[in-house]
């Protein structure tokens, strides 16, 4: 049973990964680096869609918050209406800033599992690619 209706879709090979895959495997046959191709993009489609996620999560439960907390004051009228809807702007105003940062740091930590990724590759061709050399 397929739990990822994404991966029937075809994959477009970003040139990045072309390039990549063709310098760390110049030696190995066509559909493998066509495989490790599609296989390093999707990994790279879903550490982006992770990130999305957990960026509409944050912001949304934010959001949500600070309506209830508008919402409860609204209840107790311990607070001017007018004074209230000032407050609502301010508090608004500075969860997107807020929102802003950790968006940037969820982004940041995206650019740095990519990163990691393709590191771990490089090491891992490079391992390969030595013993091969070394067998010769």
């Amino acid at each position: 049973m397929n739990n990822h209706p994404e991966s029937s879709a075809p994959i477009t090979i970003s040139p990045e990964t072309d390039a990549l895959v063709e310098r760390a495997m110049a030696d190995q046959a066509a559909d493998i680096k066509q495989e490790t191709k599609a296989l390093v993009e999707a990994i790279k489609k879903r550490a982006q869609s992770e990130i999305q996620a957990a960026q509409d999560l944050t912001r949304d439960a934010y959001l949500a918050a600070v309506r209830r907390a508008r919402e409860t004051i609204e209840e107790t009228k311990l607070i001017d209406p007018e004074r209230l809807e000032q407050s609502v702007q301010l508090i608004q105003q500075e969860a997107q800033k807020n929102w802003q940062v950790v968006a940037d740091e969820i982004q940041h930590w995206g650019d740095r599992l990519i990163e990691a990724a393709k590191a771990a590759w490089t090491a891992l061709t490079q391992s390969e690619s030595q013993a091969n050399d070394a067998d010769s």
